[in-house]
């Protein structure tokens, strides 16, 4: 097998949290005077970093939103992880039979990142090998969190493996020379993401996770050792 790391996004790939990320958002936004439906957050917003979003939204509306901001998007999707965040099915059996190393890279926030993975019984499998868009300049669909998880866990990009579940995650994955598996089984998935994934640049796209160890063997065992 050619790939020496497994690199797995966070919401939407590991913890079935899209939806509710986006209900968080969707109300705290409007309630600052950007009125904006949850699916309309999961469009413009899915697999974009908190910071690049804000920036955007405050591009659009002429100010700058609160200093609270954040804090009041990351209290209204807490509450709601508690009651209604899982794991994405069969996920940590996935995990559990992969013999590679494997790291998380996300666009949250080191905090959401962990709660997540707590709430949903995949802290441990992957920790402490966990990275956020914080730690670098620029977030998905920028290359460069990819690079830098590649560089933390000592991988060769061209020799990493990343399981992705947006079109920026997928276009920043590509850019770090890394091979993607687009991943469309999440609850907020629609019946076009699948082509949306593909077309973004993903290898291939699958909608189980009983099927990622026997993808990532067989795609391995076809990519070029560099």
């Amino acid at each position: 097998m050619s790939f020496d790391l497994v690199i797995f996004d966070c919401d939407g790939v590991l913890v079935d949290s899209e939806v509710i990320s986006c209900r968080a958002h969707a109300a705290t936004l409007t309630r600052h005077g950007y009125p904006i439906t949850p699916s309309g957050v999961l469009k413009r917003f899915l697999g974009v970093s908190d910071r690049e979003a804000r920036q955007i939204v405050e591009s659009e509306i002429g100010r700058k939103l609160p200093d609270t901001f954040e804090a009041e998007v990351k209290q209204a999707t807490l509450g709601f992880y508690a009651d209604d965040l899982s794991a994405i099915a069969h996920v940590g059996d996935a995990i559990a039979a992969l013999d590679l190393p494997k790291c998380v890279a996300s666009s949250g926030t080191p905090e959401k990142i962990r709660h997540g993975l707590d709430c949903a019984g995949l802290y441990d499998q992957l920790a402490p090998h966990i990275f956020s868009a914080v730690q670098v300049k620029r977030g998905k669909p920028a290359p460069d969190l990819f690079l830098f998880a590649a560089e933390q866990m000592g991988a060769n990009p061209v020799r990493c493996v990343v399981i992705e579940d947006s079109v920026p995650g997928v276009t920043g994955a590509r850019a770090a020379g890394m091979t993607v598996l687009g991943f469309y089984g999440g609850s907020h998935c629609t019946a076009e993401h699948e082509d949306m994934l593909r077309q973004a640049g993903a290898a291939v796209t699958f909608a189980d996770m009983r099927e990622l160890p026997g993808l990532i063997a067989e795609i391995g065992a076809k990519t070029p050792v560099a």
